[in-house]
Order: structure tokens, then C-alpha cells, then sequence
């Protein structure tokens, strides 16, 4: 076995002293510097809203408005006198029927066109009907009878000649017996007288006797037949009149009869709605089925009117114009119309007629502007700017439009209380951030407190409105909440 060096026992001893404590002089010098970057830290990440606040205390509040191209309308009431109104149709008419009734044919709906004297509507009139069929056959039998009447009277006319000859024939087949009664009652005198001296015999007397029995019994047959034939004369005399009479009996009655069809037929087109004139429908008042009447009283279910109907042609701007500026507006002067739908559309027109009174509670005179031109954009009851123009007298001394009647188009328009004065110039501040920049403009006319921009804006810029005398050029400032 072989021996080496002892071992060291020495070195496997364990230390029973205490050991000495760090006093943590090494950390404690760094913590110092840690909360200052922590700090750094959080003002870095908080920069924002601590310079806002800050800002807010120290930087002057501004009231800003976005700059807009106003509308052709704006625009050209810069030009002239403008007032609001609605579009209005001078031929306008509620259709109703005359007599009350229940609907049971409708024509049209709203946006139909109608013809003048198209009928619109019908309402129940099976019983007028039938009182015109019965007026109409009561007419027809009167007539009948009138021509049956001029029918019997001119037959009884014509056989009052065949009359008449009868009566003639009869006189004349007496005044033809006359003289041969005289002649045989000579003869009697003459033979009896010769009988009585014997000259001549008794039969001969006799025979001059029965003659004239024979020429008296055919002068009385003859009378006989006179007065008959005079009597038959005379009743077809009576006749004929009573003939005539039943005529003119019959004729009285045909114009009244005609007069009650007359009516009967008026009653019945009072069923018919008719157009009084060529327009457009716009409102359907009632269906069918419903009952209108002409006299619509309150509590009544009744309708008062069936359609109610617009004449286009006739559409004109309806504006109030304040008694302010009412000398402005002269008869046939032009004016431009702008319709609220449509304001980029402007339409030509003419005062055609001012009202000659005004309405006090409102301080307004109703004017009315015809269109030069209108078109199919235009409705009833639009809203409307009405901008009445002036004109400008040319060399000739003619009256012409001014500038402001030629088309307007969309322009700049500021209020005055957003103008101030830097260096001699006219301008706005125009915000850019939180910086104020003052930018020189050019102005062109004025009017309400409103201006047109010709140049330095071209619409987009937020511009300070009442600025402060004490605002520069370059300041900063902040937006006024809301604006």
C-alpha cells in the first residue's frame, strides 16, 4: 500500500464566524436615476393630453367656420331682393259633382292627365237614368200625337171642298127647278084661263099641274140636300178646328215635355264628373264606393270633392315679399326662381303680378313669378328662393338685365364678421392646425352681412369667425368646442 502526503484537514473545517451583511451601497446609487427615467418614461407617453391641458390654459379659444361654396341661390341674393315662397298653380280646381252621390267609377290617380270635358268620375244614377228614359218616351208620344193630330186635321181640310161642291150642286139643281116652276104655274094661269073661255080642254090644265108638282117635289129634294150638304160643311168646318186645337193642345205640350227631358238629362250629367280644363290629378280625395256631396257640413261622412287637379301651364313661384323690400320689386322686372330640390337648376322668370294688399300679421306682399320656361322638374307646393333682379339702363336708354340676371354659379360667400384688417389688407385668419395664418382677400359685393370672395379662398379652409383684435399672424390658438 503505498503512502502519500497527509491530507489537509484544514481546509475542510467550516467557518463559524458571522459573516459581514451588505450594506447595498452599489444598488441604492442607481435608484435615483430609475425614477427619474420613470418619470421621463411617463411624461414621454402622457405628452399628448399634458400639452393639450397646458395648451388650454394658456392659448386663446377661437370660434372656426368651414368656408363652403354656397349655392347659385345664395349666390345671386347677394345681386338682388330675395324672399321664399312655394310653387303655386293659378288654374287649380277641386272636381266635385253637383249633386250628392255614391262613386261607382273612378278614372284616374294621381299623375293621370286629363282632357277638358273628360269624365273623371261617375256616380250611382240608374234611377236618373230611368226619369230620362220616361221624360224621353213622354216626348216622343206627344209628338207622335202632334203629327197624328196635323194628320186628321188635314183630312178633315181636304174633304171640306168635296163639302162645299155638294152644297154647290144642291143650289144649283134648285136655282135649275125655279124657273120651270114659274113656268109651269104660268102655264096652270094661262090653260086654266083658256080651259074657262073653252079654248082649250082641261087636260092640258092638268098635265101643267103635275109638272109643276113634279119640278116643286125636285126643288125641295135639291133644298133638302142643300141644307144637308150645308150642315156637313159646317161640321167639318167645327172639326177641323177642334182638329186644330187638338194640334195646338199637343204642341204646347211638347216643349214642356222637351224642358222636363232637358232636366232629366241635366240631372244626370250632374253624375258625371268632368275636367274643366287640360291638367294633371294630384290629389284623390275619395274611392269609389265613397258618398261626396257638393255641401260637405261638419260631422257629415261625406266627401267634398272626388280629385283635385293642377293646370301645369299655369305653374308660377308664390313669394312674400317683407314690406321692407317690397320697392324693390317692379312689375315685369326679371327675377330668377330657385327651387329647393333642385337649387343648382336656376329658372328665368317675371313679376307678373303683386297683390295690392299686404298681410299684417306677417308683414308680407304676396308676389307672383311666371316661369320662362318651365319644365318638368316643377311640382305644386315646391319650395322656392325667389330673387327679384334689378336692370341696368344701356346707351339707348333701354332698360336690360343687370349682371346678376345672367346664370348664377356656385360662389364663396363669408360673413363680415370673419374679416379683419393686417397691414393695410383686407383678409380672414385661416386656421392650419393650431396655427393662425392671415391670408388677403379679394371682396366683391355685400349684402346682409354676407360678402362674396372673388380670390383667396377657394372653399375647404376653416377660417376664424369674430377674431380677437389681439390675434397676429402665426399665433397659435385652440378651436372653440363644437366649431
Amino acid at each position: 500500500m503505498a503512502t502519500g502526503s497527509p491530507p489537509d484537514l484544514a481546509s475542510l473545517k467550516i467557518d463559524r464566524a458571522p459573516r459581514r451583511r451588505s450594506n447595498g451601497s452599489g444598488f441604492g446609487r442607481f435608484v435615483p436615476w430609475l425614477l427619474l427615467l420613470l418619470v421621463a418614461v411617463a411624461l414621454w407617453m402622457f405628452r399628448a393630453p399634458l400639452m393639450a391641458k397646458l395648451d388650454a390654459w394658456r392659448l386663446p379659444v377661437v370660434d372656426v367656420v368651414r368656408v363652403e361654396k354656397s349655392s347659385a341661390a345664395a349666390a345671386s341674393a347677394i345681386s338682388g331682393t330675395s324672399a321664399n315662397g312655394y310653387i303655386v298653380a293659378s288654374r287649380r280646381a277641386a272636381l266635385s259633382a253637383d249633386t250628392p252621390g255614391r262613386i261607382v267609377e273612378l278614372n284616374v290617380t294621381e299623375g293621370s292627365a286629363v282632357k277638358q270635358g273628360e269624365i273623371v268620375a261617375k256616380l250611382y244614377s240608374e234611377e236618373l237614368e230611368a226619369a230620362l228614359r220616361q221624360a224621353e218616351a213622354a216626348l216622343a208620344a206627344t209628338t207622335q200625337t202632334v203629327a197624328q193630330a196635323n194628320a186628321d186635321a188635314q183630312a178633315a181640310r181636304s174633304d171640306l171642298p168635296r163639302l162645299q161642291k155638294e152644297v154647290e150642286s144642291a143650289e144649283a139643281s134648285v136655282q135649275v127647278e125655279r124657273p120651270m116652276r114659274d113656268w109651269y104655274r104660268q102655264e096652270i094661269e094661262r090653260f086654266g084661263k083658256l080651259a074657262e073661255q073653252g079654248v082649250s080642254d082641261a087636260r092640258r090644265v092638268d098635265e101643267a099641274r103635275a109638272n109643276l108638282s113634279g119640278t116643286e117635289a125636285r126643288m125641295r129634294a135639291a133644298a133638302t140636300r142643300k141644307e144637308a150638304a150645308e150642315a156637313a160643311l159646317a161640321t167639318g168646318h167645327a172639326q177641323v178646328e177642334r182638329m186644330e186645337a187638338a194640334v195646338r193642345t199637343a204642341e204646347a205640350q211638347v216643349p214642356v215635355l222637351a224642358a222636363a227631358r232637358d232636366l232629366a238629362k241635366a240631372t244626370l250629367s250632374k253624375t258625371e264628373v268632368r275636367a274643366p280644363f287640360d291638367g294633371i290629378v294630384v290629389l284623390k280625395d275619395a274611392e269609389v264606393g265613397e258618398v261626396v256631396s257638393p255641401n260637405v257640413q261638419g260631422g257629415s261622412n261625406a266627401r267634398g270633392s272626388v280629385v283635385t287637379m293642377v293646370d301645369f301651364a299655369s305653374l308660377e313661384a308664390q313669394a312674400e315679399v317683407p314690406e321692407t323690400t317690397l320697392p324693390t320689386v317692379v312689375a315685369g322686372r326679371p327675377a330668377k326662381i330657385f327651387l329647393d330640390a333642385y337649387p343648382d337648376r336656376p329658372y328665368t322668370g317675371v313679376v307678373s303680378r303683386i297683390w295690392p294688399t299686404a298681410n299684417r300679421s306677417k308683414g308680407t306682399v304676396e308676389v307672383r313669378v311666371q316661369f320662362d320656361a318651365p319644365d318638368e322638374f316643377l311640382r305644386p307646393e315646391l319650395g322656392v328662393r325667389v330673387v327679384f333682379l334689378g336692370a341696368q339702363p344701356t346707351q339707348a336708354g333701354q332698360a336690360q338685365p343687370s349682371e346678376a340676371s345672367q346664370p348664377a354659379q356656385p360662389r364663396i360667400l363669408i360673413s363680415e364678421t370673419c374679416l379683419v384688417q393686417q397691414d393695410g389688407k383686407t383678409g380672414v385668419f385661416a386656421l392650419e392646425r393650431d396655427v393662425l395664418r392671415f391670408v388677403a382677400l379679394g371682396l366683391g359685393e355685400r349684402k346682409s352681412g354676407r360678402v362674396v370672395v372673388e380670390s383667396g379662398l377657394v372653399g375647404g379652409e376653416d377660417i376664424v369667425q369674430n377674431p380677437a383684435t389681439s390675434l397676429k399672424n402665426g399665433d397659435r390658438v385652440q378651436r372653440k368646442n363644437g366649431s
